[in-house]
């Protein structure tokens, strides 16, 4: 292929962070489990573990209790690590990944920054998920939009319109650019009948929108297989109750006459904006 018709990748000399929480932000865990993909298979090295005590409340975030190797009781904390990777032929990669903190939102978001800038993160991609009006039959939409002017142009994105509340995803991104970090925001639908993680099949369309942004081919190891049998999990329960399957025929209509393509940043815009607001209880325009 020519090198004119390729498209545009983040460069080989960069150092990406990818980040991802669980949480309010992360409709089906389709974000964090698509970054635990991403650790497992790049074998990602851990470089720093931030302190839960300082951002989390444990009685909304609770640790657990697990039995090690030689049956020991073993406490998990909730929180937020930071890991590196380099996949062959692709940038330097650093995966932030954890659960939105339950308080002190801008020293974590300064903690994990700084902690960018002591990698050489040059761009950070923050990645999402949220409940929509899309039919689990069809590809579940995608966008990439960015606040940065030549990523716009590099990338042909476009700039979020949303005003609202946000999570920690939209806190970090922001606090990023005010650092002069480039920062690209990507997001999947999820159905919103079939919330319950996993969600393979939104994990899946993720990987490929940052296999696309980064250039390097990412294996998807069990997730195909993994996305077909949620998807036939989800035939069985529109099977059994009419009123969802009566829903999902009129998703699939809409999503029809409409060629609604993978990647529709407007419509999927759009659609996130709505959900905000019926979650926080406010009137969807």
């Amino acid at each position: 292929m020519d090198t004119e018709d390729q498209e545009p990748t983040l460069g080989a000399h960069e150092t990406v962070m990818l980040a991802a929480f669980e949480g309010w932000n992360d409709a089906g865990s389709a974000a964090s489990s698509a970054l635990d993909h991403l650790a497992t298979w790049w074998d990602a090295r851990e470089h720093a573990a931030l302190d839960p005590e300082d951002y989390h409340d444990f009685q909304v975030s609770r640790p657990t209790i697990t039995r090690g190797p030689t049956g020991e009781r073993v406490v998990s904390w909730p929180g937020t690590v930071l890991s590196t990777a380099r996949p062959e032929g692709g940038p330097k990669i650093v995966l932030a990944r954890g659960i939105e903190p339950s308080m002190r939102w801008r020293s974590f978001c300064a903690e994990v920054l700084d902690h960018a800038e002591d990698l050489g993160v040059t761009t950070i991609v923050t990645v999402g998920a949220l409940l929509v009006d899309v039919p689990h039959t069809r590809p579940l939409p995608t966008f990439v939009t960015s606040e940065d002017d030549d990523a716009r142009e590099e990338f042909g994105l476009e700039r979020s319109d949303y005003e609202g509340p946000t999570g920690i995803v939209g806190v970090l991104g922001h606090e990023a650019q005010l650092r002069g970090i480039r920062v690209l925001s990507v997001w999947v639908g999820v159905p919103h009948y079939i919330a319950h993680p996993p969600s393979p099949k939104a994990s899946a369309a993720l990987l490929t929108q940052i296999e696309r942004l980064i250039g390097v081919s990412i294996d998807l190891g069990e997730l195909p297989d993994e996305a077909e049998a949620w998807q036939r999990g989800a035939d069985e329960l529109a099977e059994d109750d009419e009123e969802i399957a009566e829903h999902v025929r009129q998703l699939e209509s809409v999503m029809d006459e409409t060629s609604l393509p993978e990647a529709s940043g407007d419509a999927i815009a759009a659609e996130f904006e709505r959900f905000l607001r019926r979650r926080d209880g406010g009137t969807a325009k």
